[in-house]
């Protein structure tokens, strides 16, 4: 394993996107243990991606405008609901009373959908990874599904560690926050916010 792809794809999972962005939001409204979730489910986010670089299907997104396009405008139409959501009463950062265990089924199952749909409708993923992991895989290499896969792990691990790591910190950091509404209606605006723009970034990538 070499330390440039160590140190270049741990740089990618860090930058602030829309996991990052879910899950400091996980974090704040729900506390660490759905930090944690929605940590898990951006990662499993990534797997149909890593699938698809795999097995070759990402070469068609490449090739096709269509293909790429019909997701890409589907991944900017989630941004722009989660933004919606978010400005809402009961959004991503309504803070959660002491009977949250109560309803714990139904807002894991909701952490965990968002969470998937968050990466999964990110059509730059799948470039990620079919532009990206074959530059670390020698043509020599004897097995190189196998590398690129190996490779395709190691990315997951690491931002399911970053992204754990951010919404750790968001719930630390909760109460001192949600205890100052003020404080609360400007990060919803600007989570909201947050979410329009990267959809405006991805609503202007190209192939």
């Amino acid at each position: 394993m070499s330390i440039e792809f160590l140190i270049t794809s741990l740089i990618i999972v860090a930058s602030p996107g829309p996991g990052v962005l879910y899950t400091l939001a996980a974090g704040l409204s729900r506390g660490a243990r759905a930090s944690l979730v929605a940590s898990v489910a951006c990662t499993l986010g990534i797997i149909p991606h890593m699938v698809a670089a795999i097995t070759g299907v990402a070469a068609l997104l490449h090739a096709s405008a269509m293909a790429f396009n019909v997701l890409k405008y589907a991944g900017v139409a989630y941004l722009l609901y989660m933004a919606w959501k978010t400005l809402q009463e009961h959004g991503a950062l309504t803070v959660e009373q002491d009977d949250e265990h109560k309803r714990a089924p139904r807002s894991v199952s909701q952490i965990v959908r968002a969470g998937l749909l968050t990466n999964l409708l990110n059509p730059k993923l799948s470039i990620f990874f079919f532009a990206f992991l074959p530059q670390f895989v020698s043509a020599s290499d004897p097995a190189p599904l196998a590398r690129m896969l190996e490779l395709s792990l190691v990315f997951m691990a690491e931002t399911l560690v970053v992204f754990a790591l951010y919404g750790l910190f968001a719930a630390s950091v909760r109460k001192h926050i949600t205890s100052r509404p003020q404080i609360l209606t400007w990060l919803r605006r600007t989570f909201a916010g947050a979410f329009v723009l990267l959809g405006l970034k991805l609503a202007a990538a190209e192939r």
